[in-house]
């Protein structure tokens, strides 16, 4: 039997998060209720919430809260979702002008549900954003269209600075940790993303069961498909009706991937404890 069946991981000191304060993060918080909008911040629980509200910049997530899948890792709403508001596009793009945002980063729900998959809200929340705010940069964090890849053409379409879509974990533990995708599948959205001349992004967690070859494989299969930047974080378990954290990585450990990425050819890499797709996100257009 495994030592985390028996007992739960102590959570070790190198992962405190300091509680949200100040000025600028109840602002940001303002914005975001009196707008009625969503962030992956709340909605996905994210350890660095306090920190990019108090410098005044959120990750919006559009298409509502509630998502058509069931991932092991996600804190996200699972279920039926409303039908797509399309007057949400406009009040992001509002809320960006209001906050002063000069880097926003905006992500979705899976909506399997939709024929468009979302997308065309996508692209009417891209188009928006960047009239309200031409000098402001974005990063979209995209579904993957359950390959249906004219979907996925729509954002291409719509030309955002830089497009990230996550393969979270390893390829023997994407059925366990992401129930509907696909490993493959999301390669192949980097893949065409990058042959669209698209700059690109994804992301992977740690401490889920996997061994450290398997995430030197996975930076490889991402680098040669075209993934331009990588972050890299510890899995937290948001409730106790998600997969456990099979181990905590050592800060030390977070450097040696950091180092093996950049040597594969990534531009950027944020490699850490409490990395999450869009730290930092502000730093990555090139």
């Amino acid at each position: 039997m495994k030592t985390t069946e028996l007992r739960k991981i102590e959570k070790p000191a190198w992962l405190r998060v300091k509680l949200p304060v100040g000025k600028a993060y109840a602002e940001v918080r303002t914005v975001v209720s009196k707008h009625k909008l969503h962030t992956i911040c709340e909605s996905g629980n994210c350890p660095n919430m306090g920190e990019c509200w108090g410098a005044g910049t959120a990750t919006f997530m559009i298409l509502g809260n509630v998502c058509t899948r069931s991932c092991g890792f996600c804190a996200v709403a699972t279920g039926k979702p409303l039908p797509a508001d399309w007057d949400e596009p406009l009040r992001v793009a509002e809320s960006v002008k209001l906050m002063n945002v000069k880097h926003c980063v905006i992500t979705s729900v899976d909506r399997d549900d939709l024929k468009d998959g979302g997308s065309l809200i996508w692209s009417e929340t891209i188009r928006q954003v960047r009239e309200l705010n031409p000098e402001t940069k974005f990063e979209c964090l995209i579904p993957d269209f359950a390959g249906k890849w004219d979907n996925l053409q729509r954002i291409i379409d719509a030309q955002p600075d830089i497009v990230s879509h996550n393969i979270e974990t390893v390829r023997r533990l994407t059925p366990q940790v992401r129930i509907q995708a696909k490993y493959e599948r999301s390669l192949e959205v980097i893949e065409r993303l990058h042959k669209a001349g698209v700059k690109t992004k994804s992301g992977i967690m740690v401490g889920l069961g996997e061994t450290n070859d398997e995430i030197y494989d996975t930076i490889t299969d991402l680098r040669q498909r075209g993934c331009d930047v990588l972050t890299i974080g510890q899995y937290l378990q948001p409730t106790n009706k998600h997969l456990k954290v099979q181990r905590f990585v050592h800060p030390d450990e977070f450097n040696v991937f950091k180092t093996f990425a950049l040597k594969q050819g990534f531009r950027f890499v944020e490699s850490g404890p409490l990395v999450r797709s869009s730290y930092h996100a502000e730093k990555h257009i090139f």
